[in-house]
């Protein structure tokens, strides 16, 4: 379960909602326009002809599968995580917990050969399977970032994509496994059937894909959940806390929530794209204007990571940051 925080639960139902599907096969600046619209309108989108291969797909699916299927005293030879390595329920270090268990893994490849070791009895094979997956799955961030940057009119079409390309990147991998439940009402999540808790991802970009069976829900700026069908075929793209910094508050990171609703167990493999720990959070000077002035400070991913490791899953990081409007008189 969660333990609850004193925000208030949201558990209205939404109507019938369609979820922004962007091709990535057709014309470019017309797929940069519509990514920048979703991004714009609900900071959540699904990508079809994304260019990664079946099979590398299949391969991380199947390790994954392999690894939860162990029995516990196996699992938790790669844990606890601290924050990488095997985890179950404890969700973070501040009392949050959720009815999964997961893999979290860092993006950066030497560091996955040395986790490999206490999860894969193959520790070459593992570390070769997700890296191909990290590889594929981070130059599809980057592509979408790429085409943000052109669909904003930023003249360096890498100004985002860069902070991910790095040697240096943060960036993560995380395998979430929940076990099947009982069919409950998608509209009255009790704690008892909260997968992971509300909250929004404070990295760049989240490229999520997950197997056949349902329980993610987005939070849309009207007040109401929306349940987001499951598509195995395609991924779905999440705006995160940075990139509402980089892009000035002009897209919003959308608040998310999985439930632990099917009589199936739900898989999900998220990539994080995060940018190098000392790297600067501010926007390009294109989105800062008088009449648009910086609605944040500037920082460093590792002040904001620090930040945001404090405080519970729910809490909204970015009001730390926030430039107020006295300050913005004074400057």
């Amino acid at each position: 379960m969660v333990v609850p925080s004193p925000t208030p639960a949201r558990t209205k139902k939404t109507k019938a909602f369609g979820i922004p599907t962007v091709d990535l096969s057709l014309d470019r600046s017309n797929v940069s326009k519509l990514i920048v619209r979703a991004c714009e309108e609900y900071g959540f989108f699904k990508v079809t002809n994304h260019g990664v291969s079946t099979g590398v797909i299949t391969r991380m699916e199947e390790e994954a599968a392999h690894f939860f299927s162990k029995p516990a005293t196996e699992k938790h030879r790669a844990g606890p995580a601290s924050p990488f390595g095997y985890g179950c329920k404890s969700i973070g270090c501040n009392g949050d917990m959720g009815e999964l268990e997961y893999l979290l893994l860092h993006a950066n490849p030497l560091s996955v050969f040395e986790r490999s070791k206490t999860i894969s009895n193959d520790p070459s094979e593992f570390s070769c399977v997700v890296n191909d997956y990290i590889q594929a799955v981070k130059q599809l961030a980057c592509e979408i970032l790429d085409l943000t940057a052109e669909g904003l009119w930023v003249p360096d079409k890498r100004a985002f994509s860069r902070l991910i390309r790095d040697a240096h990147s943060d960036s993560v991998l995380r395998l979430n496994h929940y076990p099947a439940f009982e069919e409950i009402m998608d509209w009255d999540p009790s704690p008892k059937t909260i997968g992971f808790g509300e909250h929004s991802d404070p990295q760049i970009l989240t490229i999520l894909r997950s197997n056949d069976v349902g329980g993610l829900q987005i939070y849309l700026r009207d007040g109401l959940w929306v349940p987001v069908p499951p598509d195995p075929t395609g991924f779905y793209v999440i705006v995160g806390d940075a990139f509402q910094v980089l892009t000035n508050g002009r897209f919003e990171s959308v608040r998310h929530r999985v439930l632990a609703s099917s009589g199936k167990p739900r898989m999900s493999m998220m990539y994080f794209g995060a940018p190098p720990l000392n790297a600067w959070i501010s926007p390009p000077p294109q989105l800062v204007l008088p009449q648009n002035p910086s609605l944040y400070k500037p920082f460093t991913w590792s002040e904001f990571k620090k930040a945001a490791y404090s405080l519970r899953l729910r809490d909204t990081r970015l009001d730390l940051f926030k430039i107020h409007a006295t300050e913005k008189i004074a400057s």
